[in-house]
């Protein structure tokens, strides 16, 4: 239940965000607004003021907002021109189809400067204390543990996690004397550090380094921030989740990600009950993660997508004039091709990780 209040509440507040960002750039350039939904499909709730109605609609995975003259063979009267999409300059439109995906990126920012002013900035506890030792390497053998202080490496004392990684890196393979803590017990082990491979967040190899086979403790500690501190992070942490979502997607295409890994909306409900069982701000950090994901997704150039709808009205600003509306169609029936390939493919991705995941269990 947690799961799918969550899913609701996470993605009905992003489809919103998204959704008003059309809305309120169409109002900016004189475009009238016939519909605004929340979702597709039969109409739950439906209120109409002045010239539009807002609506919740029965199918939740969407949203949108339809605008008068929106297509192009459409007759418009020349009074009514001047409320017309069609009939606004192309910069115009681009700027109100473009305006969705800003608004879900400019709403992440938001959300993370909530987490950083609010819940303060999020930083590793600095310490020598082991969070995992990876099953079969030189640190398992030598005996360290999950949960292992480490005191001293070669009567050196350690205070940061970094100290230890120059230790290891630095030690040429040569045997290390490693003094720890475990609960009221000083011990000092010896381990030899033999060369592996790093691999980078996508699993890639990005070079070799000595290594014992720890990852230091997940422990954090939030320092207070101000208002423009926390401002200041917020747009960092938002470009390092753009720059992250667009190389996972390059890395998607070059089967670096296996595509097994992509989630729809049943993975999508079952993060967003786990991040809320987690507290306030994780659910936080999800919610513009995955504002991020989806302003990024929908600039992609797909048609019946935004970015689409970017790439025609670009081409249109070149040539000085729109692309003929059977091109259009029938780019628009391979985007829907597409989509629906892929909710198809996510969906069944959904369902075996289900399945994997009740197999295991039983």
């Amino acid at each position: 239940m947690n799961s799918l209040i969550s899913f609701i509440l996470v993605l009905g507040v992003l489809i919103f965000v998204h959704e008003l960002g059309h809305f309120l750039f169409a109002k900016l350039f004189g475009v009238r607004v016939l519909t605004f939904s929340l979702g597709f499909g039969n109409k739950l709730i439906s209120k109409k003021h002045g010239d539009t109605e807002y609506c919740i609609s029965a199918f939740p995975l969407g949203g949108y907002v339809k605008m008068f003259g929106e297509q192009p063979d459409e007759e418009i009267a020349e009074q009514d021109q001047a409320v017309s999409f069609t009939h606004k300059t192309v910069w115009q439109r681009f700027g109100i189809v473009f305006a969705g995906p800003l608004f879900n990126l400019i709403f992440a920012v938001f959300v993370f400067w909530l987490m950083f002013h609010f819940g303060g900035l999020p930083d590793y506890v600095e310490s020598g204390l082991i969070g995992k030792v990876a099953p079969g390497s030189v640190a398992e053998k030598a005996g360290l543990q999950d949960g292992d202080l480490i005191l001293s490496i070669d009567e050196q004392e350690i205070s940061t996690w970094t100290q230890i990684s120059d230790a290891v890196r630095d030690s040429g393979g040569k045997e290390l004397h490693i003094v720890i803590q475990r609960g009221q017990n000083t011990l000092t082990i010896t381990a030899t550090p033999a060369m592996d491979t790093v691999k980078n967040l996508f699993g890639e190899d990005v070079g070799e380094r000595y290594l014992l086979g720890i990852s230091r403790s997940d422990e954090l500690v939030y320092k207070d921030t101000s208002v423009l501190e926390a401002i200041k992070y917020a747009f960092l942490q938002t470009w390092n989740l753009i720059v992250l979502t667009l190389t996972g997607i390059v890395k998607i295409f070059q089967r670096v990600v296996p595509a097994s890994e992509l989630g729809g909306p049943i993975r999508i409900a079952e993060l967003a009950g786990q991040q809320w069982e987690a507290g306030l701000m994780q659910l936080l950090h999800f919610t513009g993660l995955l504002s991020i994901n989806l302003g990024i997704l929908n600039l992609l150039p797909i048609p019946v997508l935004d970015g689409g709808h970017l790439v025609f009205l670009s081409i249109e600003a070149v040539r000085g004039k729109p692309l003929g509306e059977q091109a259009i169609l029938f780019a628009q029936k391979i985007g829907i091709a597409l989509l629906g390939s892929l909710m198809i493919f996510v969906f069944y991705n959904d369902i075996a990780r289900l399945v994997r995941q009740w197999l295991a269990a039983s």
